[in-house]
């Protein structure tokens, strides 16, 4: 994963982390991971408060509604936010068994324009007779590195130590 990436994840995830859950009408709460999703993003909802083991959340914002599952009255699902909505807020409603929890979400624009809805070029798979590159399925030969050698130092030290003993030993019993 690049620097740039690695970056945006840990800052989405400090966010999430740091960010309280949307509270909700009926004595629950909603909360989306990441907390404001970009036009096109997946995003993953936990709902607290049902006492069902199943549950449907649906909002304007998503391109289908939400199947949620749990226990203990802790339910998560997956969507997607349609790439098409405007950013601000929309109102999620959560039905689960006989009780609707409702929360609220705040979509923000897409970064760097639209999100695409698939990969936009061929995943890198490897292996197989379908890969492009048949260097990439070759053993590359490594050597050993620094921590073997230290490795191989330290027991070759105590190997010696043991050597020195043992014969220091026999010719004490001799003796």
């Amino acid at each position: 994963m690049g620097s740039l990436r690695l970056t945006l994840c840990t800052a989405v995830l400090a966010v999430a982390a740091l960010t309280p859950p949307a509270q909700a009408a009926d004595g629950g709460s909603v909360s989306v991971t990441p907390s404001t999703p970009a036009a096109g993003a997946d995003l993953t909802l936990r709902v607290t408060g049902c006492a069902g083991k199943t549950a449907t959340a649906a909002s304007a914002a998503f391109v289908a509604d939400a199947r949620l599952t749990g226990a203990d009255g802790s339910l998560a699902g997956e969507t997607r936010v349609r790439s098409s909505v405007e950013p601000g807020p929309y109102d999620v409603r959560i039905t689960c068994a006989d009780v609707e929890v409702t929360g609220r979400i705040t979509v923000v624009a897409a970064l760097g324009g639209s999100v695409p809805a698939s990969p936009a070029a061929p995943v890198d798979a490897g292996g197989g007779w379908t890969a492009t590159h048949l260097s990439a399925m070759e053993p590359h030969a490594t050597g050993p590195g620094t921590g073997h050698a230290v490795t191989g130092l330290v027991l070759a030290g105590v190997a010696a130590v043991a050597v020195v003993l043992r014969r220091s030993r026999r010719s004490r019993e001799a003796d």
